[in-house]
């Protein structure tokens, strides 16, 4: 196997850096360029013969993505990244369609609100209510779920694992296994390879960190908070969870401690770590062979799930 997929997508990436730094503030520019980043590829947009239901959940616009064979009772509530600023429901189509295809269960994607127009907890809330929403409501009716799933990537992953800690705490219905692809676990940004791969990472910028604290949170919780940081609080109790991240990427510390954490909370964890791949390179399959074969991995993870 060559290296050119990666190199392309690393190319890729870089372009979509330098283009944020020139679009500055510009919320409009900004949404309309992360809604590109797995544009490397014709494949990398295709849904092959997933079918498309859009719905509401628990009070937000949402769709649910079927690939052939996927199971309506056995359902995942996935939550896109994008620093909680970015991302659309149009942008991570051709990747929940892919995941549906990995894992035999019905996606449902959702169009949390976004800050800073949003601040926290409003996409928390939405996630929390569409969860609710689709343990009673499946693609094709109304009907009680056999498998719930909550998964997502960066800042959806971070919405995921932090859903997961709010819903425990308060003693409500927590999935059955959770997947985060590159997840930010901690906003106070203290992982160490925020520096230390600060130089291979082609997307990631560590300067840009505090400012997506600052426009998610806006002062209505401390960094810290279990439920914005979920690396900060206690995991006891919660379902087996899937980290996978690339190793060339900022973040990769983020997955790591919250493995480390976990698994002495004794939570099931596979940590999944993949050499030399960028932040969230999942999206880029089927052009990437490493990104197809990490979503396999993902869904041999939730198949076994009963």
């Amino acid at each position: 196997m060559t290296d050119e997929p990666l190199a392309v997508v690393e190319r890729h990436l870089r372009w979509i850096a330098s283009e944020a730094a020139a679009a500055g503030r510009d919320l409009a520019r900004l949404r309309a360029l992360i809604d590109r980043y797995d544009d490397v590829h014709p494949s990398t947009a295709e849904l092959g013969d997933a079918r498309v239901v859009p719905c509401e959940a628990g009070g937000r616009p949402a769709e649910w993505l079927l690939a052939p064979g996927a199971v309506g009772d056995r359902r995942l509530l996935y939550l896109h990244g994008g620093s909680w600023m970015f991302g659309s429901l149009a942008g991570y189509r051709a990747h929940a369609a892919r995941l549906s295809a990995a894992t035999g269960c019905a996606v449902l994607s959702l169009d949390y609100r976004l800050a800073p127009e949003n601040p926290w907890p409003a996409g928390l809330d939405d996630a929390d209510a569409a969860f609710d929403w689709m343990r009673a409501n499946g693609p094709h009716d109304r009907s009680t779920a056999a498998l719930t799933v909550i998964a997502g990537d960066s800042a959806g992953g971070n919405l995921a694992l932090a859903l997961l800690l709010r819903r425990r705490d308060h003693a409500r219905a927590l999935p059955s296994a959770a997947v985060a692809f590159s997840p930010a676990t901690d906003l106070t940004w203290s992982s160490a390879t925020i520096e230390t791969r600060a130089d291979v990472d082609p997307i990631l910028r560590p300067d840009r960190l505090p400012a997506a604290t600052r426009a998610y949170l806006q002062g209505a919780a401390e960094p810290s908070h279990p439920h914005v940081s979920p690396l900060h609080g206690d995991l006891t109790g919660l379902p087996p969870l899937l980290l996978q991240t690339g190793e060339a990427e900022i973040l990769l510390d983020d997955t790591r401690r919250l493995a480390e954490r976990a698994e002495a909370a004794g939570v099931e964890v596979v940590l999944d770590l993949w050499p030399r791949m960028p932040h969230v390179f999942q999206m880029f399959a089927p052009y990437l062979p490493e990104a197809s074969a990490a979503m396999t991995r993902a869904g041999d993870f939730v198949r076994r799930r009963r």
